[in-house]
């Protein structure tokens, strides 16, 4: 965060927070790596290193996936309005109404990672049940976001993007947000004490419909044409058939 500090102001832009989001991760997870690996023993190295190695690899395939994207994206543009709007509220600068309260969720977010990288002996049908749901977690984020890019891109597109994953869901990017950390969790909790860390992915979900994620982006959509009307046959977070008009 330190050095996302630096990065916005020499870009001008506090939104470069988003792009460092996927990565910070990947830095807690390799530092958790390296120091389950320097406290580890011999007779426990295997399991351990196992669990270690796959919640490293499936943060850091999310990680960077997430930071390419949104790079790209906001590649050109100027500041978020949620950013500015957010800094324009009340007292405070970058550092405490944005870089120190991502730290922290990054670093309360990745306990299960944290966790998990030093926990002993578990259960291995968790652990895949995990791998699945961070893989369909993966297909929503990565399809979706694939989608609106065609979308964006059609010049003979309609008022509101309802095709594909985005006619279950209205926000399949974030939906699968959350089962990617779902099923980190459950990786992490496949061995003792993995389970206590529960509240991570309920605070990341949180964070996906409530906070920063699906409700604030609802706010600005409903002004759009089409949307209400989009909005009143499609699900908002969880995947559903469409409901049909009256």
């Amino acid at each position: 965060m330190g050095l996302t500090a630096e990065l916005a102001q020499r870009t001008g832009r506090v939104s470069v927070v988003d792009t460092i989001w996927g990565p910070g991760f990947i830095v807690v997870s390799v530092v958790s790596v390296l120091v389950s690996n320097a406290i580890s023993d011999v007779e426990a190295v295997g399991d351990r290193n196992d669990r270690a190695w796959i919640l490293l690899a499936m943060v850091s395939f999310w990680g960077v996936r997430l930071a390419s994207h949104i790079g790209k994206r906001s590649h050109g543009a100027g500041e978020d309005p949620r950013y500015e709007e957010l800094l324009a509220r009340g007292p405070g600068g970058i550092v405490r109404k944005v870089l120190l309260p991502q730290g922290l969720a990054i670093w309360f977010v990745s306990l299960p990672v944290q966790v998990g990288v030093v926990a002993r002996d578990g259960v291995g049908w968790l652990m895949v049940v995990g791998l699945a749901l961070w893989a369909t977690g993966l297909v929503f984020e990565s399809v979706g976001d694939r989608q609106l890019a065609a979308y964006k891109q059609d010049p003979d597109r309609g008022p509101v993007m309802d095709r594909g994953l985005w006619r279950y869901t209205r926000h399949p990017n974030y939906f699968g947000d959350a089962c990617v950390w779902w099923g980190i969790y459950l990786v992490g909790a496949s061995a003792w004490p993995g389970p206590l860390t529960i509240l991570s992915p309920i605070a990341m979900t949180y964070f996906l419909v409530f906070a920063t994620g699906a409700r604030l982006l609802e706010r600005t959509m409903m002004q759009r044409p089409g949307y209400p009307e989009y909005a009143a046959r499609t699900s908002m977070f969880f995947p559903l058939p469409p409901k049909r008009s009256s």
